[in-house]
């Protein structure tokens, strides 16, 4: 077993671990930040698959950006916790849902054919002279622009939304 493996194993220890503390905690902060781990975790594993430029959007926007967003909104809403109600149903749908997903992923990994998903792989050698981030962003804005754009709308159209609800609701 070499350095790399054992690095990997550890990881995804922490990795699991992390996951299965997000959905255990019961105090909603510390569900946010076994969340951050996990994020840290998967940015990882992009780095250890020589993609450094998705290991630093995925602790830039996940662990950042979207988690300081959910730990804002939890102080906001100030959620309190029951320690006395039962979630039997929810802790029972959890476990199947849970296990279905399981299952369904090593039918990928076993039976799939992801490279199947790429139609057009950037060979290697183009990813080591030109490098991940310069790919990236040639591909997003050349064969990608319409989709980038239509998402951008989107995302301000939500924001412009979420703008008026919160001003009715202060009003």
């Amino acid at each position: 077993m070499d350095i790399t493996s054992v690095f990997f194993a550890i990881v995804t220890i922490v990795a699991v671990v992390s996951a299965l503390l997000v959905v255990t905690c019961k105090n909603p902060i510390n569900s946010a930040l076994s969340l951050v781990l996990t994020f840290f975790c998967l940015a990882t594993y992009y780095a250890m698959l020589d993609a450094p430029f998705m290991a630093a959007i995925q602790i830039i926007v996940y662990a950042g950006a979207i988690m300081v967003l959910i730990v804002f909104t939890i102080m906001l809403l100030n959620i309190r916790v029951d320690a006395n109600k039962k979630h039997t149903h929810k802790v029972a749908l959890s476990t199947v849902l849970g296990i279905v997903t399981l299952l369904l992923s090593g039918l990928v990994v076993t039976h799939g054919k992801v490279s199947q998903l790429c139609a057009n792989p950037i060979p290697v050698e183009a990813i080591r002279q030109i490098g991940h981030t310069e790919l990236i962003g040639a591909v997003m804005f050349t064969q990608f622009l319409l989709p980038f754009e239509i998402t951008s709308i989107l995302l301000l159209a939500a924001m412009v939304g979420a703008v008026i609800l919160a001003k009715k609701k202060l009003s």
